[in-house]
């Protein structure tokens, strides 16, 4: 009998602790500058090799797809045409972060996949290169290759220059989500409407050189952004009512992640995290939320 080889990898969750989106592009697609923050709330994928070359997806929550449409199978059948590999593939999903929130929880297991097949299958791809094949998948697939804490990203997002001045940085957050849907392309549809109210007071520069001099907790607020949140909290009244709760908490560094619904706050110790997130927890029955830092 054939040997099975298997992989179990941890896939983890971003927020965007700066996205501007600058405009359309003639694809349809938006250009942004963005500032990628990897955090440790995580999904487990485990990877299992098959004799034939079928690619098989399977997941513990219903809302995410067992078909062709997955992310996972994407990035797994994309590899697989581009280095011939004559393998398949199971792939098992364990989620823990919340689905189509905006923590890149699927481009996170798209990236998972790629980076762990590149060890399974013995193909020896370099990031560079498996960078370059998850900016085909998803805009922030090539972000999660790199397994950096922070990076930023242009174009769609998918052009990443990883920030190794910040790589002993270590933010605390709470997360928290809604158990709403948010459309993004409804989100981008609409954005163009909104663009006189989502233009950034600072550029990223400065958000980058406060967080060198470990100094974010002590400002009050307004170095994060995010050109979406205008719109989101316009079309969805619980991410604002979600914002404002955070606000009466006392807390200044709050933004939206993605196009929402998850929005973080900035809180100052692993503590403040635990003990906001318990309170949270308690009063708000209906929201998911994390305590969480960078990773």
């Amino acid at each position: 009998m054939q040997e099975i080889s298997k992989l179990v990898i941890q896939s983890f969750a971003k927020v965007n602790l700066y996205l501007s989106v600058i405009n359309k592009r003639p694809d349809n697609y938006h250009n942004l500058n963005t500032l990628f923050e990897r955090i440790n709330l995580s999904d487990k994928i485990v990877l299992t090799s098959r004799a034939d070359n079928l690619i098989k997806v399977s997941c513990n929550n219903s809302l995410v797809p067992s078909d062709e449409s997955n992310l996972c199978s994407k990035a797994a059948r994309l590899l697989q045409d581009k280095t011939k590999a004559k393998m398949g593939l199971n792939i098992k999903i364990i989620k823990r972060i919340p689905v189509g929130a905006g923590l890149g929880g699927g481009s996170g297991n798209a990236a998972a996949v790629l980076l762990g097949l590149n060890k399974l299958w013995k193909l020896n791809l370099t990031k560079a290169k498996l960078a370059k094949i998850a900016s085909g998948i998803g805009s922030d697939v090539a972000f999660f290759i790199y397994e950096a804490p922070f990076a930023l990203g242009t174009s769609r997002g998918e052009k990443i220059r990883i920030l190794n001045k910040l790589n002993r940085i270590k933010l605390w957050h709470i997360v928290v989500v809604p158990k709403i849907h948010v459309s993004t392309p409804l989100i981008y549809s609409k954005f163009d409407e909104f663009s006189g109210l989502t233009r950034p007071a600072y550029d990223v520069k400065l958000l980058t050189s406060t967080l060198v001099k470990k100094t974010l907790s002590l400002r009050s607020g307004g170095l994060l952004f995010n050109s979406l949140e205008t719109v989101t909290l316009k079309l969805y009244p619980e991410v604002k009512r979600l914002k404002d709760k955070l606000g009466a908490l006392g807390l200044k560094n709050i933004l939206m992640s993605g196009s929402g619904p998850a929005v973080f706050a900035v809180v100052s110790s692993k503590n403040k995290a635990q003990l906001l997130s318990n309170k949270l927890k308690k009063e708000e029955k209906s929201w998911r939320v994390f305590s969480v830092s960078t990773f």
